[in-house]
């Protein structure tokens, strides 16, 4: 009897949990010049809408400490410069998703030795002022960086991840034992790993550079200098890993595929560059 009550116990955690973990196939982009067609599965438990309001809320918070540290947008001219070249690749993102152009976009320069630039879900954007000094990037390299970053967000790549990562959890919560615990942690601490500490996938590395190569040459930047930027980040990991290559791992290969899908877009570069 004990046995059985046993199995039944399991088969009812079993199903309860398959129901929690459901995802569903979905196409968040549409697969653009450089042909993204992957399909992606999200879990039911992270939502479109309440990790973009998470998002928003853990944005406000960083800009907030930014700017009592007075580290936010210290240098006019540099923000300028960066909002210029965002503004210009948010025009393009319709192409990929046309819901992407109701999102409440913003981008700002954060006065920091690091080298890193990063895209949160919905839209909230920020680059370190060590990346553009350090690299001395050029608009187009700029541009390259930024649309890398955007594209993660457009992919939906976070909750891509949290989806599988939230799945593994409750997963190993119905093999230890069904207990009176919640089995979804913190929504917010785990975009924080996934966003600053987990690295990226290949998957979604190699995604993120073809989608974004697009969107530069769409806004009229040259999709050619993803590569001298990848070759520039290459060069400052001779120095101690940049904390932007911690979660956006470069391997060789990755600047063959990125040659690749540069040259791809050339023809939509050539009929937008200014």
């Amino acid at each position: 009897m004990r046995t059985l009550l046993k199995k039944a116990k399991w088969m009812v955690a079993l199903g309860t949990t398959s129901l929690l973990v459901a995802c569903t196939a979905m196409d968040t982009t549409s697969s653009g010049m450089v042909g993204i067609e992957r399909k992606q599965y999200m879990s039911s438990l992270v939502s479109e809408a309440d990790l973009n309001q998470t998002a928003a809320q853990q944005y406000n918070q960083m800009i907030s400490q930014a700017r009592a540290q007075s580290a936010l947008d210290v240098n006019q001219a540099q923000t300028q410069r960066v909002r210029t070249i965002a503004q210009r690749l948010i025009q393009q993102v319709g192409v990929f998703r046309p819901d992407a152009q109701q999102w409440n976009w913003e981008i700002h320069v954060i006065n920091s030795d690091e080298v890193n630039a990063w895209c949160m879900p919905g839209g909230k954007m920020a680059v370190y002022s060590g990346l553009i000094n350090k690299t001395k990037a050029t608009d187009d390299e700029l541009a390259a960086v930024i649309g890398h970053e955007m594209a993660h967000a457009l992919r939906e790549h976070a909750r891509e991840q949290m989806s599988q990562q939230m799945a593994t959890n409750i997963g190993l919560s119905v093999l230890s034992a069904v207990t009176g615990s919640s089995l979804v942690g913190d929504l917010g601490s785990t975009l924080t790993d996934v966003m600053f500490n987990l690295p990226n996938s290949r998957t979604h590395e190699t995604e993120a550079d073809r989608l974004g190569v697009e969107l530069a040459a769409r806004a009229g930047y040259d999709p050619r200098a993803a590569v001298t930027l990848w070759q520039k980040m290459q060069a400052l990991s001779g120095n101690g890993t940049p904390e932007f290559l911690s979660t956006h791992p470069s391997p060789a290969s990755r600047i063959n595929d990125l040659q690749v899908a540069a040259e791809r877009v050339m023809p939509i570069y050539q009929q937008n560059k200014r």
